[in-house]
């Protein structure tokens, strides 16, 4: 009997596509999140199936449901219980969702294994360290000095220069181009806002260099912001992946691609690799022109040692 009512992985998967009759009803919503949320309301042998569903979701997403109710030491109505205390119709619908919410990959579902050992905080500790410097090889392996020296070059005698960038990592990146360059004398500014870089992309011109930032090449509001600016003759400058929509339509292609770590509990590395551009580009720029970037920055530190930052060997700024 057990072997009837097991339900097929490839049937649940394509449930998830066809909505069947009635099921406008169901609570929609991250199932993960949900039984999360509802466990303290629940029963204790319901609290059960939780625990056995959010341990292995692999298993929970294939199993019958008598294997179900085997591991979490409950009944089969029990599991039929829990499935509607969550907001599913019944146990195949449960495990539809749950295999719509792995569908985001298994670094977001399961612990690394160290964690809760006695290695954590070494193997963390080792490992961030390692991706970063990872991702800046990367970074130095996939860059060529020639596109590098070409962006300087533009940039050194732009009239304006403007970056832009959306999300976590490519917001900081385009904010990180406007502190690098202003030092150097150059009018810049950067935005994440979609409208904002439109506006700012329709004012550019021939004189003008655009520096457009995405991990993927595939942010669409920076696309759409970067061609409004090559339409009016500015140069487009990309820091992005290599191939990636936002590389082809740029003047420049800065080709930077970091896999990320299988460990969604760990930083984003592939921002390093970016600053690390961002930094070359700048240094490059700055030995395009170095008398007049050398004064900019004299002044600054002048300005800084009048101030509060009195040490005339520290860094150009806190």
């Amino acid at each position: 009997m057990a072997r009837a009512k097991r339900n097929h992985p490839a049937r649940a998967v394509g449930a998830a596509v066809s909505k069947p009759p009635g099921d406008d009803n169901v609570v929609a919503g991250d199932i993960i999140s949900l039984i999360r949320q509802s466990a303290p309301s629940l029963s204790p042998s319901e609290q059960r199936v939780a625990t056995v569903l959010l341990a292995d979701m692999e298993f929970a997403v294939h199993a019958s449901n008598s294997e179900l109710a085997r591991r979490a030491r409950v009944s089969e109505p029990t599991v039929t219980r829990f499935s509607r205390s969550v907001g599913c119709r019944g146990v195949r619908d449960l495990k539809v969702r749950l295999a719509q919410a792995m569908a985001v990959g298994r670094i977001y579902v399961e612990l690394p294994p160290h964690v809760g050992t006695d290695l954590a905080r070494p193997a963390l500790w080792r490992s961030v360290f390692q991706e970063i410097r990872r991702a800046i090889a990367a970074a130095e392996e996939g860059l060529r000095e020639e596109d590098i020296e070409r962006a300087a070059e533009a940039i050194s005698r732009c009239s304006k220069l403007a970056a832009f960038g959306v999300g976590g990592g490519s917001t900081l990146a385009a904010a990180e181009v406007q502190n690098r360059f202003f030092r150097l004398g150059i009018a810049v500014s950067h935005a994440s806002d979609p409208s904002l870089m439109r506006m700012i992309a329709a004012t550019f011109g021939r004189d003008d260099v655009v520096v457009a930032i995405s991990t993927t090449g595939a942010a669409n509001e920076v696309i759409e912001a970067a061609s409004i600016a090559k339409q009016y003759g500015a140069l487009v400058v990309a820091i992005t992946k290599p191939q990636s929509r936002l590389a082809s339509i740029a003047d420049i292609a800065l080709g930077v691609h970091v896999p990320e770590a299988p460990d969604a509990l760990k930083p984003t590395a592939s921002r390093y690799a970016f600053l690390a551009t961002i930094d070359l580009l700048a240094a490059s720029t700055a030995y395009c022109k170095p008398l007049e970037a050398q004064a900019r920055m004299r002044r600054i530190k002048y300005e800084l040692l009048k101030g509060s930052d009195g040490d005339a060997k520290g860094p150009l700024g806190d």
